[in-house]
């Protein structure tokens, strides 16, 4: 399995993340685009994840649903519109998106017996950052 990484530009934490995907879930549908057709599409469509980053970390996942046509050429990968909860981990910021093998993939926080998925991010995001969770 592959996944995608790529930054939620704008977002200033998960919770603003949370509500734009919300937001344009009601207008139609949560979808991205690009300009090219990922080369390792068919690895990602259906069992992989777009992972956002905000502020130089990985934070959530939104499961990719498929790649479809967008307007002008370009590329849509739709996902589902919601922001999953995962183990801060560290990662520089880029432009795009990038592939994350699994074996990378940090782990979900909700489902676990841990508490983690309770703490605000931002406390997630420090503890992480110190390398306490």
């Amino acid at each position: 399995m592959l996944h995608l990484t790529k930054v939620a530009f704008g977002a200033a934490d998960l919770a603003a993340l949370e509500r734009r995907l919300e937001s344009r879930a009601a207008e139609g549908g949560m979808f991205l685009t690009t300009r090219f057709l990922p080369k390792r599409h068919a690895e990602v469509a259906g069992a992989g994840s777009l992972y956002w980053i905000i502020k130089h970390r990985l934070v959530a996942r939104s499961p990719i649903l498929r790649f479809g046509e967008a307007d002008g050429g370009r590329v849509a990968i739709h996902l589902e519109p919601r922001a999953l909860p995962i183990q801060p981990v560290a990662r520089r910021a880029h432009q795009g998106w990038r592939y994350l093998e699994a074996a990378d993939a940090p782990v979900d926080l909700a489902g676990d017996d841990t508490g983690l998925a309770d703490l605000p991010p931002a406390l997630a995001a420090k503890l992480a950052g110190l390398a306490l969770i």
